[in-house]
């Protein structure tokens, strides 16, 4: 999208005036905000709430019409992490409840993939715990998945797994992986308060990297952990300069044991207001909700795509449980919204 200055002064505009001007803009004429209109509308009274969803979602239907996405996952290899990211269940750092196995046969992916497929989602992503795969054997392993999973269930395959080089990422694509999946998780200047034993820099390496190599990026953050309004807006900046294609949003579900487990879950409608800035931000990419979004916000789930999201995670989590997928199924249909699969579900 192109940049265009703006003719009003919206210092001294109402916040509705002032909403309606640069929604319009977005939707009209491709503008991309700048950090200044991005703070005005990360400090948004909630009091506007309801006003600033629905620009939100003029903008969502703008770029993705009534069709939302929904992804699912296979935490393919448990615990044991070396690294200290701070609310991280699966650090080996900490003492958590979280299970702690090796990388799953491909049958046991299969498995999940299949329920996934069943379950609507159009995307499938092979997880494993760990700063990177050293094992040759387990990228292997990985690569024969993704190949078998996109034969018998047709797909889209994704892999989070760490830091990559170049020659694993051809790897991988070789396999018929299309999209990396690897968090910025946060701002890089409050990165390093969450996680001190590799660096924001490597993250962003190994997504420049995986578009070097022809992948798709998904690529988002987790949200609660302590950082401010700025942190935010800086996270989503970034996305935009990578031109990441997908973007999850996560909402820390703290885990005891972790540094993070006396952390107070941000508010629902703080949530929601947050999923709106970043689709001010990123108007045309796919904002899907994921971890956190069934303890965080409750009874409001359905606010999400108001809010602007346009899709979500289906199925369970890496170590917790999501919901049954009639409810989101249910959730979707409420809101003549469509996804993949949908013909398939009874009403």
């Amino acid at each position: 999208m192109k940049e265009s200055p703006m003719n009003q002064k919206k210092e001294n505009q109402s916040i509705s005036i002032f909403l309606e001007v640069i929604s319009n803009n977005i939707i009209n004429h491709g503008y991309r905000i700048d950090r200044s209109e991005a703070k005005r509308i990360g400090a948004i009274d909630q009091k506007e709430a309801l006003l600033l969803f629905y620009h939100a979602n003029r903008i969502r239907e703008h770029y993705k019409q009534n069709s939302v996405s929904l992804c699912s996952i296979v935490n393919a290899k448990s615990g044991a992490c070396s690294e200290d990211c701070a609310f991280c269940s699966q650090s080996s750092r900490y003492k958590t409840e979280a299970p702690i196995y090796s990388m799953m046969d491909i049958d046991e992916m299969l498995k999940v993939a299949q329920q996934a497929k069943q379950d609507g989602a159009k995307s499938f992503s092979l997880v494993t715990s760990g700063a990177d795969v050293k094992n040759e054997t387990e990228l292997k392993r990985i690569g024969e998945a993704a190949i078998t999973i996109r034969e018998k269930t047709g797909l889209d395959v994704h892999t989070s797994i760490g830091l990559l080089t170049i020659e694993q990422l051809r790897y991988l694509r070789q396999c018929g992986v299309t999209t990396i999946h690897h968090n910025l998780e946060t701002s890089e200047r409050f990165f390093p308060s969450i996680c001190t034993t590799h660096t924001f820099q490597e993250r962003m390496k190994t997504i420049k990297t995986s578009q070097q190599a022809g992948m798709k990026i998904c690529s988002g953050g987790i949200f609660g952990l302590g950082e401010t309004i700025d942190d935010r807006i800086d996270l989503a900046l970034t996305l935009r300069e990578l031109d990441v294609n997908g973007i999850p949003m996560n909402f820390l579900y703290p885990v005891p044991g972790t540094p993070m487990e006396h952390q107070l879950p941000m508010p629902p409608m703080e949530i929601l207001m947050t999923i709106s800035l970043f689709r001010f931000i990123l108007p045309n990419k796919a904002i899907r909700i994921c971890g956190g979004r069934e303890s965080n916000l409750h009874d409001l789930q359905c606010m999400i795509f108001f809010a602007g999201a346009s899709g979500m995670m289906i199925g369970n989590y890496l170590t917790t449980a999501g919901r049954e997928p009639e409810l989101d199924w249910r959730l979707m249909r409420d809101q003549n919204l469509k996804w993949q699969g949908d013909s398939q579900k009874n009403n």
